[in-house]
């Protein structure tokens, strides 16, 4: 389907959305006619006000002629004097795409890709470009790969699928505003009926009728504003599936410029990379980027980002095993883009064009200069808040100032139990005591538990409890540990941080460090099996501080 006739549909779809609000106006106002022509005017009358009161939020939507943009992406926007290679790189494909180039470009702090248009008239004239262009995409992708996929949005320009974007975004907005004005009201009317009924039945309890306790009923209360959202959402299951499909020809119309403009080989492997990369970029923010957040901390300045390409390079084997395997997602005629297994099948199924060679060369070197670029991105994307975040020498002390405050701060369920069960501080000796005493299971009975672990009784609640009593008490031994300051954090990309037991002061070094997980999980095992003992956990402990008046009493004299 051809943009004219692309544009002619997005037309006749708005226009249907105004032209169900005329109707059910006239609705109304045919209605109230009637009533007041042969009914009694005290009940025309009351239907007129619930006319009206149902007819605002119609007028509303009819009336609202502006739509917002929608959210801009916070990102960096750069000139031509500031990356000269990625904009000469970005002209040079829009020419061969046959469209014309972003006014602007804006790094972005995710790995993804994006085009917009600032169109007039509904669409109907051109307006100001931009391309949005994730930092991480460039770390993760050679540059043959992101030529396919600067290619594949600037297909979207030459499609005008970012200028008619304008009259399919307004037609969901307005229907979307539509329905949620509807179920708003339908839910204040439900809510004064509830309190109506509660209130009725209240005074009547206390005359001694005994209805208290008695459940209310508010299955009519709302039912037009309910009926109306429905006759709404009706049609914009309609408007979606019609405009949504659109979308999905276009991306499929996209892929297929990128394939021509950048090579077949490339278009396929970017659109395998791109959800390895989104998948590991998620996986970096979460356990290295923010890894100080509770504590207040962030990496060195540019770290932010440029930490990700470290672990691109670290661990190539494990995304080699997800680059392996297209994602499989559950489609819907609501989707907006196609199965990304579908689109790579289509472009792999193209002949062979003889250009698997070309342009193997990281993508970010197309940057005039990465670490400045990352440090740029950090002070764009961060927070204010973030922003006064402590900086790190280095990942190593993010790493262990990091450890430290969440090990310090720590308040597992045990914890709580533990504070509920005996009146006092929840510390690790008093947790030992406590199972020493045997009141380990009645201890557990104070947990957080499901219905099932609430019936269960003996074995079968000890194995409902146990993995939640193992991973709180792991947690309080790492605490005890941290707290006398004889645990140190190995950093690593290539694995999770291993923590480390260093020697207590005053004992023999031996070869300075053991691995701590393996001995304080069999100590734990054992201090929680059916019948539990505590030795071997108490014999791993670090000893206790002396008390100072004691080491004075025992100096030689």
């Amino acid at each position: 389907m051809g943009s004219t006739l692309r544009a002619l549909r997005a037309l006749v779809l708005l226009a249907g959305f105004y032209l169900l609000g005329v109707l059910l106006l006239a609705v109304l106002a045919g209605t109230d006619y009637l009533f007041f022509a042969h009914a009694p005017a005290a009940v025309a009358t009351k239907l007129a006000v619930v006319s009206v009161l149902l007819a605002i939020p119609l007028v509303r939507g009819l009336l609202m002629l502006r739509t917002s943009k929608g959210e801009v992406p916070s990102g960096l926007p750069v000139t031509e004097a500031d990356e000269p290679e990625l904009w000469r790189t970005v002209r040079e494909l829009a020419d061969q795409v046959g469209t014309r180039a972003p006014s602007r470009i804006v790094l972005m702090g995710d790995a993804n890709a994006a085009v917009s248009e600032d169109a007039r008239l509904l669409g109907l004239l051109p307006g100001p470009r931009r391309l949005y262009l994730g930092v991480p995409l460039m770390q993760g992708l050679t540059e043959a790969q992101l030529r396919a996929v600067l290619a594949h949005e600037l297909g979207h320009y030459a499609g005008s699928d970012t200028r008619l974007a304008a009259l399919t975004l307004r037609g969901r907005v307005q229907l979307l505003r539509t329905i949620r004005n509807f179920e708003e009201k339908a839910g204040n009317t439900a809510a004064r009926e509830q309190a109506r009924q509660e209130r009725k039945n209240a005074r009547a309890a206390a005359k001694g009728k005994g209805t208290e306790g008695q459940k209310t009923d508010t299955g009519r209360a709302g039912i037009t504003y309910r009926t109306l959202a429905r006759i709404y959402t009706a049609y914009a299951k309609v408007y979606l599936r019609a405009t949504l499909a659109d979308s999905r020809r276009q991306e499929y119309a996209a892929d297929a410029s990128a394939a021509r403009i950048a090579g077949r080989d490339a278009t396929a492997s970017a659109l395998r990379e791109i959800p390895v990369l989104d998948g590991a970029f998620g996986f970096y923010v979460r356990s290295y980027a923010t890894l100080g957040a509770d504590a207040g901390l962030l990496p060195p300045h540019g770290e932010v980002f440029g930490g990700f390409g470290r672990i691109l390079s670290a661990r190539q084997l494990e995304l080699a095993g997800l680059r392996s395997e297209l994602p499989t997602e559950p489609t819907s005629p609501y989707d907006s883009h196609p199965p990304v297994a579908d689109r790579v099948r289509r472009i792999e199924l193209l002949p062979a064009d003889g250009r698997a060679d070309e342009a193997h060369g990281a993508a970010i070197a197309l940057l005039a200069d990465e670490r400045r670029t990352f440090a740029a991105l950090e002070d764009a994307v961060l927070t204010e808040e973030v922003r006064q975040f402590r900086r790190t020498a280095d990942w190593q002390e993010l790493l262990d100032g990091a450890m430290a405050a969440n090990l310090s701060s720590l308040n597992t369920a045990l914890h709580r139990a533990l504070v509920l069960y005996t009146k006092g501080r929840p510390t690790l000796p008093a947790l030992l005591t406590l199972i020493d005493d045997g009141q380990l299971w009645q201890l557990a009975r104070r947990l957080p538990l499901s219905d099932e672990a609430v019936a269960a009784k003996g074995r079968a609640f000890r194995e409902f409890v146990r993995p939640t009593l193992h991973h709180s008490l792991h947690s309080m031994v790492m605490q005890e540990f941290s707290a006398r300051s004889q645990v140190r954090w190995e950093f690593s990309w290539e694995q999770s941080a291993k923590a480390r037991l260093l020697p207590a002061p005053g004992s023999s070094p031996g070869d300075g460090t053991s691995e701590l997980d393996a001995a304080i999980g069999a100590a734990v095992d054992t201090a929680l099996a059916d019948q539990p003992d505590t030795a071997p956990l108490r014999a791993l402990l670090p000893p206790a501080p002396r008390d100072p008046a004691s080491q004075e009493t025992d100096a030689p004299r």
